[in-house]
């Protein structure tokens, strides 16, 4: 498969790590981690313009292109539950988020281009591996959120933070039965291998060989983590979005974590600088956990528009 119609532009700057921002930078309560009750309201509304805002100045000023992600990562029915929100409240919440993001995008008419990108999440937590998912069961779990977003228009759907490649393959089949174009995003531990044990290639190319998706990710994880895990081959070219964390802290520790570690900027940047030669499939840059729009201005070069 190819990005090119999914992702027509040639560099897209994306968003930083949009539930870590809030809750250290800006003092907002996120029960359960989950940003997407913010659309329902006028000012979580006005947060997410506001941070969205940051990164299309990032764009302006890279010149490059920008994807917005839906707040909806933890918009699933296991984590939905936990903060009240059933499957007919789930529906309109992805809905309402791909929503906000098309209105958000008038805006940035100046940009090359704006994609908005469906966020899904994993069943599980996205920093410890669990039971290995059955693909089909993923299809038929993320179907709803997946269907969701189709529907409102979303330009891309991508999974982030998988911890196994078999919850990726069923992630792409929803995709495929909504006709959405999909990404599908590992995380990878401290050795590169995905939290599972999975080689990062094998993972890459387990999908693949089942239905192959648009592109892959790897995000949430540092630059010097995901340097270990790209072996030399063409499976690196199938890589076409990164998003790392700000700091080098193993998952464990970040889970462990009560205050920020905004990481050190100057090795951010470098590590990613050693990281991009590796990967020729490239399009789309930004940040995780940890980071905001002033890290993704140092990745991308530019001065930062705060």
């Amino acid at each position: 498969m190819v990005i090119e119609h999914a992702l027509p532009a040639a560099g897209y700057v994306s968003d930083g790590g949009l539930e870590t921002d809030l809750i250290f930078n800006h003092g907002v309560d996120l029960p359960e981690f989950a940003s997407f009750p913010l659309v329902e309201h006028e000012r979580g509304r006005a947060l997410l313009s506001g941070y969205f805002d940051g990164y299309a100045e990032v764009a302006r000023r890279a010149g490059a292109a920008l994807t917005m992600e839906s707040p909806t990562w933890r918009a699933n029915p296991d984590w939905g539950a936990r903060v009240g929100y059933d499957a007919v409240a789930l529906d309109r919440v992805n809905t309402a988020a791909i929503g906000l993001l098309q209105g958000l995008r008038e805006g940035y008419a100046d940009l090359p281009d704006v994609r908005i990108i469906g966020a899904i999440g994993p069943r599980g937590d996205g920093y410890v591996a669990g039971e290995r998912a059955d693909p089909d069961e993923a299809a038929d779990y993320h179907s709803a959120q997946v269907d969701a977003m189709a529907r409102a228009g979303a330009d891309v759907v991508a999974a982030y933070t998988l911890t196994g490649p078999e919850e990726g393959m069923g992630i792409v089949r929803a995709a495929r039965s909504a006709g959405v174009p999909v990404l599908v995003g590992f995380t990878v531990e401290t050795d590169g291998r995905l939290p599972d044990g999975t080689a990062l290639r094998e993972a890459v190319e387990r999908v693949d060989a089942s239905d192959a998706p648009d592109g892959f990710v790897v995000n949430c994880a540092h630059p010097t983590h995901i340097a270990p895990g790209l072996a030399a081959g063409d499976w690196r070219d199938r890589i076409v979005q990164v998003n790392p964390n700000a700091s080098t802290l193993t998952h464990a520790e970040l889970d462990a974590a009560e205050e920020l570690d905004e990481g050190d900027l100057g090795l951010l940047t470098s590590s990613y600088d050693d990281l991009r030669p590796l990967l020729p499939g490239l399009r789309v840059v930004g940040g995780c956990c940890g980071t905001d729009a002033r890290h993704v201005a140092a990745l991308w070069g530019v001065p930062h528009p705060g």
